[in-house]
């Protein structure tokens, strides 16, 4: 099963986004979500990871104080909040559902969400 992220569109440099990952139809024994993005012509980036049973959350340098991740397990949903969004954001941002607790080893990433940041 492939996990679905939504969310994304046009924002202007400053402004905010939230994305959504639904982790509904996971069937396996999944530790975390990852989120990840690919720019035009970039290699694919994994931006965060939130653990599953605690707290736990992972970001790269890229996206430090700028994005946030959360989850709803009620509504096996993982948010992913960007603030401050820049140009170089721009990518298709997706998500999957990690084996491990620091989001190496994935399983069921979908295509993705378009986000794009220009005036």
């Amino acid at each position: 099963v492939q996990l679905q992220a939504s969310g994304g569109g046009l924002v202007q440099p400053g402004g905010s986004l939230r994305l959504s990952c639904d982790a509904s139809g996971v069937t396996l024994d999944y530790n975390a979500i990852a989120w990840f993005r690919q720019a035009p012509g970039k290699d694919r980036e994994r931006i965060s990871c939130i653990s599953r049973y605690d707290d736990k959350t992972i970001y790269a340098d890229s996206v430090k104080g700028r994005f946030t991740v959360s989850r709803d397990n009620a509504k096996n949903t993982v948010y992913l909040q960007m603030n401050s969004l820049k140009a170089e954001d721009t990518a298709v941002y997706s998500c999957a559902a990690a084996i491990d607790s620091q989001c190496r080893v994935v399983r069921g990433r979908g295509q993705g969400t378009l986000v794009t940041v220009s005036s």
